[in-house]
């Protein structure tokens, strides 16, 4: 470990033998077969979910009716309504610790603390005869952050320790909220509306100061606890309060009494929507179309990702082998890295293509015949690079 050199950091130096990361690497082969499985386990549930999802949204686009808000007519029990109106609440809102009482539908409070902060920055290199040196650098920086820092686990736990985070964000939501004549559940609540600032004041400021020892000044509408706002101190607070406000919203969800309830598809699929202001029922459902085609893409993303680290884990064995001359172990390094990726472009759209084949056929083969062409284009970029690779080499 070094000194620090007039800066807050340490460095720390640790050598790996060629049997130890040849050993290493072995073990990774078992963690990237389990990731391979996993990914496609993952693409395969994603592509099924997908399509009964966008099944059960067009049912219900289908048989949704819409309704007058101001009464429950119980001949639309258990059917999927559609109804827009004004949100109330059955009372205020409250944050107890601080004095706060409001009329809305959510109240937010959001806190900060000065917190002690590691960053952590690694560089390896690999040495002749296939061993590596790993040198880790550990800098300690003071910043704000809205989650408690255990700085325990900090590499250098001395001179950098973090008070207890007193005070912490939380959320509280009106009880009693009815959209016209039907209650609205609090899980429906919870997703709804943008939040709007809302100024602390000296009232806040009181509530708090009687409870804890250090000064609290309320700063263009946001508390802050510690001595001086221009040079904050580690422990010192920022505290900021925000409420989503009664308003307007449409919802479509299953009657249940005079109660809002999620709607079972035929396809299993659950079917329960909430929007700000007058939103018409095929509006409310193209967007939650547009949000499930979304979604989908960032799980095949990350899908297709995850097995493509996998690949790369099942063949690093092979560079690390080769890594006893290192400008070797680059070259197939390289090639193992064209491989892992040839490796995804035909599984990837494989496993994609097999969940379309098992819901919907004819879709199912256009995605077998693009990963077929990726497949063969990445092969030829493959052989192009792993010779220019060898030619520089020689």
């Amino acid at each position: 470990m070094a000194g620090n050199n007039g800066v807050d950091q340490v460095t720390e130096v640790t050598n790996t033998s060629w049997l130890g990361r040849l050993g290493q690497a072995i073990v990774g082969v078992l963690v990237g077969i389990a990731v391979v499985i996993g990914s496609g386990v993952l693409l395969f549930w994603n592509e099924g979910r997908a399509i009964r999802t966008a099944q059960g949204l067009t049912e219900g686009a289908g048989i949704v009716r819409s309704v007058p808000a101001d009464r429950v007519d119980p001949g639309n029990d258990q059917r999927l309504i559609h109804v827009s109106g004004m949100l109330t609440a059955g009372g205020p809102v409250g944050d107890g610790d601080f004095a706060l009482r409001v009329q809305a539908l959510r109240l937010l409070r959001h806190v900060e603390m000065y917190q002690w902060q590691e960053e952590t920055h690694t560089e390896t290199r690999t040495k002749f005869g296939g061993g590596e040196e790993r040198t880790t650098t550990y800098k300690y920086v003071r910043g704000w952050a809205d989650k408690p820092i255990d700085s325990s686990r900090f590499r250098e736990v001395r001179g950098h320790t973090n008070p207890v985070m007193t005070y912490q964000s939380r959320e509280a939501v009106a009880s009693g909220t009815y959209l016209g004549a039907f209650g609205v559940p609090e899980s429906l609540v919870r997703e709804f509306g943008e939040p709007k600032p809302l100024a602390a004041t000296e009232v806040q400021a009181n509530a708090l100061q009687i409870r804890i020892d250090k000064p609290v000044k309320v700063i263009d509408g946001v508390l802050y606890v510690g001595r001086d706002p221009s040079q904050p101190a580690v422990g010192d607070m920022r505290i900021t309060f925000s409420q989503v406000p009664l308003q307007t919203a449409s919802v479509v969800a299953l009657q249940a009494g005079a109660s809002f309830a999620p709607f079972t598809t035929h396809t299993g699929t659950t079917v329960e929507l909430i929007a700000p202001g007058t939103v018409p029922a095929a509006a409310m459902f193209k967007a939650a179309q547009e949000e499930n085609v979304t979604f989908t893409w960032v799980l095949r993303g990350a899908g297709t990702f995850a097995m493509f680290i996998g690949f790369a884990l099942i063949l690093r064995p092979l560079s690390v082998a080769a890594d006893v001359v290192p400008i070797l172990g680059n070259i197939v390094g390289a090639g193992a890295g064209l491989v892992a990726m040839v490796c995804t472009a035909a599984l990837a759209p494989l496993v994609i293509a097999l969940g379309w084949l098992w819901y919907r056929p004819l879709i199912g083969i256009g995605v077998l015949i693009v990963g077929a062409a990726a497949t063969y284009g990445l092969v030829k970029l493959a052989h192009r690079r792993i010779a220019r690779k060898a030619a520089a080499a020689a």
